[in-house]
C-alpha cells in the first residue's frame, strides 16, 4: 500500500515561496557555505510545486547510480503507452523490487528490455532530459545526468493536472510510480527525506556507487518532500565521498539546507 497520498499544490493558507530569483539566490547563499567545509561535489535542484518557483545550485553532471532506476521505469512505461498495453507480470515484480529494494538483478533485466543505453536516451528525449545520458557496455549506473534534469523528471512523475496530451507519461504511469516511490524500504529511505516534515511520507529513489578508479562514493537522492506544509520535488546529487555514511550525510544537509532556503 502506498504509504502518502495527498495533492501536489500547496495547502490552501500556505504562505507564498519566494520568486525564483529569490530562491536562487537563498539557494546559492546556503549551499556555497556547505561546499566551503567539504571535498566532495554536489549539486541541488528544487522545486515548490505550488509556486512553480525553481532554482538549481550547480551544473555539473554526475553518475546517476541508482537513482536511475526511475528513469529505467519511466522508458518502460513510454514503452508500455506505445504498445497500447499494461505492464506484465514479469515487468511489474522487476518495477517493484528495483524501486522499492533497489534491485540490481532488475534492473539490469528491464535495461535490457528499454534498449539499454540508446533505449534510455530516446526516452529522455521524449521526457525533457536534455543532459542525461545512458552508461556505456551496459553499466545503467554509470549513466551521466545533472540535478536539473532530475527535477524534469520528478515533475513528469509528480506534476498534477497535467492532460495526457501535455505529458510524455499518461496519468495511470504517473500514479505507479509514485505509489512505487512511496514504497521504499525503510533502510533505503535516507536523502532528500531528511528535510521532510515526517520522512516516513517522503516519496523517493536514492542511489549509492563506489568507484573502483578512485575508491570514492557517489551519493544521490531524488524526490518529493512535504516541509512546513509545502510540498517540493528536490535532487541532490554528489560524488568525491571516502565512504557511504559520509555521503548521506552530506546529501542530507545538502537537502536540508535547500529547503530552509525555499522556505525563507
Amino acid at each position: 500500500m502506498e504509504r502518502v497520498s495527498r495533492k501536489d499544490d500547496a495547502p490552501a493558507g500556505a504562505r507564498s515561496a519566494p520568486p525564483a530569483a529569490a530562491l536562487n539566490a537563498a539557494l546559492a547563499s546556503a549551499l556555497s557555505a556547505l561546499a566551503d567545509g567539504t571535498e566532495a561535489r554536489f549539486s541541488v535542484a528544487v522545486l515548490d510545486t505550488g509556486s512553480a518557483a525553481r532554482a538549481v545550485y550547480g551544473a555539473d553532471a554526475y553518475d546517476t547510480a541508482s537513482i536511475v532506476k526511475v528513469d529505467i521505469l519511466a522508458a518502460l512505461l513510454l514503452r508500455a503507452q506505445d504498445a497500447g498495453r499494461e505492464l506484465t507480470a514479469q515487468e511489474r515484480s522487476y518495477a517493484a523490487v528495483m524501486i522499492e529494494r533497489s534491485d540490481n538483478d532488475a534492473a539490469t533485466a528491464l535495461w535490457r528490455e528499454i534498449g539499454g543505453a540508446k533505449g534510455l536516451d530516446a526516452a529522455n528525449e521524449r521526457l525533457g532530459l536534455t543532459d542525461t545520458y545512458g552508461g556505456a557496455s551496459g553499466r545503467w549506473g554509470l549513466t551521466r545526468t545533472t540535478a536539473a534534469d532530475q527535477l524534469t523528471l520528478l515533475r513528469q512523475v509528480f506534476t498534477e493536472g497535467q492532460a495526457d496530451g501535455e505529458a510524455a507519461l499518461g496519468a495511470r504511469s504517473r500514479a505507479y510510480v509514485r505509489r512505487l516511490m512511496g514504497q521504499v524500504v525503510p533502510e533505503q529511505a535516507w536523502g532528500v527525506s531528511a528535510a521532510a516534515d515526517d520522512p516516513a511520507l517522503t516519496r523517493l529513489k536514492n542511489g549509492w556507487l563506489p568507484r573502483t578508479a578512485t575508491g570514492l562514493w557517489d551519493v544521490n537522492s531524488i524526490g518529493q518532500v512535504t516541509a512546513k506544509g509545502r510540498t517540493y520535488l528536490v535532487a541532490v546529487l554528489s560524488d568525491g565521498h571516502p565512504d557511504k555514511d559520509s555521503g548521506v550525510a552530506l546529501v542530507e544537509r545538502a537537502a536540508r539546507a535547500a529547503l530552509a532556503a525555499a522556505l525563507s
